[in-house]
């Protein structure tokens, strides 16, 4: 068998995606190699620019408005993309501060947008694929805080530990359709989420915690993506791949 990530006549649905972060790389890193896009989020302006540089770059993609959150715009959003083999669930919130300062709507908003939005894009997109025949890869970006909790954001630890079962639940339901459901766990790369953080002093105390002793770049996620939303990874479903340096490994 011939293993490539060349990706070209696959569509990817990369959600969480806008003209900067994660999901902004997400969707050029497929593009470039080979596959067209369909870029998500709730604000359409930022997602056009993305499409715009996509499109500058030589590759193919389109905007659609999602709320991941909510089912109803899930299914139509799924419904203009069209058909798709590659899905990238990014789209990611956080709210920050003591345990008991949180109220009840931050808890919710969190884990709306964070597990329950993975939730309804990939039992939506499967469906779809289901139909279709599709042999596809859903891809759910969860974090090493779902493995280690960190200090001050409890509900995004509890909503990406969420994630990473829900992986392993829809990897086992899904298998017997051909579709596979793996998941990345990112360590600390710089992004409008957690910039601030990773400038303050508690931030430099972390990154030398971690053995490469560096926060990531956008580009050490590239590996772990190509390899999962490819043929390379055509009997891994379930999976988790970590990317954070050597920072799970580090003593606490």
């Amino acid at each position: 068998m011939t293993i490539s990530a060349d990706l070209s006549g696959a569509r990817a649905f990369v959600t969480g995606a806008s003209s900067s972060g994660l999901g902004a790389h997400f969707a050029c890193t497929l593009a470039r190699a080979g596959a067209e896009i369909i870029v998500a989020a709730r604000r359409l302006t930022p997602l056009q620019s993305l499409a715009d540089k996509i499109a500058e770059m030589g590759g193919t993609a389109h905007a659609v408005v999602v709320d991941v959150a909510d089912a109803a715009s899930v299914a139509a959003a799924l419904d203009a993309a069209g058909p798709i083999d590659i899905v990238v669930n990014n789209a990611g919130v956080e709210r920050s501060g003591p345990v008991l300062d949180i109220g009840e709507a931050d808890y919710d908003h969190v884990l709306d947008v964070n597990l329950k939005g993975v939730w309804l894009v990939a039992t939506e997109a499967a469906r779809r694929m289901r139909v279709a025949g599709t042999r596809g890869s859903i891809i759910n970006i969860a974090s090493i805080t779902g493995h280690r909790g960190m200090v001050g954001i409890a509900p995004y630890n509890i909503s990406k530990a969420g994630v990473l079962h829900l992986t392993r639940q829809l990897a086992w339901s899904l298998a017997r359709y051909g579709i596979r459901v793996n998941s990345i766990s990112p360590g600390y790369f710089e992004t409008d989420l957690n910039r601030a953080f990773l400038e303050s002093e508690q931030g430099e105390a972390m990154r030398k915690r971690i053995a490469m002793r560096r926060f990531g770049n956008f580009d050490d996620l590239d590996g772990a993506l190509l390899l999962l939303a490819s043929s390379a990874s055509a009997f891994m479903t379930g999976s988790d791949l970590v990317v954070d340096g050597g920072h799970l490994v580090s003593p606490l």
